[in-house]
């Protein structure tokens, strides 16, 4: 099962300690565990925002089976308007589909949780993220994929937990990785199983 992971700094594990400890890591080993014969290929960029994956998309080669799509805070902190990463999003999906993938995304995460942002601001931000990934649900949903609505639990944990960011206090740490793999887990295997049965 050749496994894809595609997008920003939270797909490529910018800041957990050891690539053991990376979103796709977790994800491959819990895919492992339920069963299935993963190979893990990590094309994320750090700093991508929806308009590059495009690009890593076109390094996509050869059949894909399961593609994990992590994007949107970049989006947000370098100012691509909504509805043009919207569409680089649904694009993306789009283009994976025709190779065949099952694709989950992962969208905008809720970055009120993060220290940088003054309290007096946070609902703000939490409204932005929330438009944006309203944008990007109904751009990947009409492409064909799955999205995990988990942001708002996400940010909750974090907003309580400081330990689940890593030292520059944006990334997760270790731990925080662990927290979003368990929260993505379920709807993957969900899906490699609904793969798995249709092939049999």
């Amino acid at each position: 099962m050749r496994f894809l992971v595609l997008g920003d700094s939270l797909a490529f594990g910018t800041g957990a300690a050891t690539p053991h400890d990376t979103l796709g890591a977790r994800l491959t080993r819990a895919l492992r565990q339920a069963g299935h014969d993963p190979e893990l290929q990590v094309l994320a960029v750090p700093g991508a925002t929806s308009l590059d994956l495009a690009a890593q998309v076109r390094r996509v080669t050869g059949p894909v089976d399961l593609a994990l799509l992590v994007v949107g805070a970049n989006d947000l902190t370098r100012q691509v308007p909504p509805a043009q990463a919207a569409a680089a999003l649904g694009h993306a999906v789009g283009v994976l589909g025709e190779r065949g993938a099952t694709v989950l995304v992962v969208p905008t995460p809720d970055l009120s949780s993060v220290a940088w942002v003054p309290p007096a601001f946070r609902a703000v931000v939490a409204g932005i993220c929330d438009q944006l990934r309203a944008r990007q649900t109904l751009a990947a949903e009409s492409a064909g994929a799955v999205v995990a609505p988990v942001a708002p639990e996400l940010s909750r944990r974090f907003a309580a937990d400081p330990a689940l960011f890593s030292a520059d206090r944006f990334h997760p740490s270790s731990a925080g990785y662990a927290l979003v793999a368990e929260a993505l887990a379920p709807r993957l295997l969900e899906l490699a199983g609904r793969r798995q049965e249709g092939a049999a």
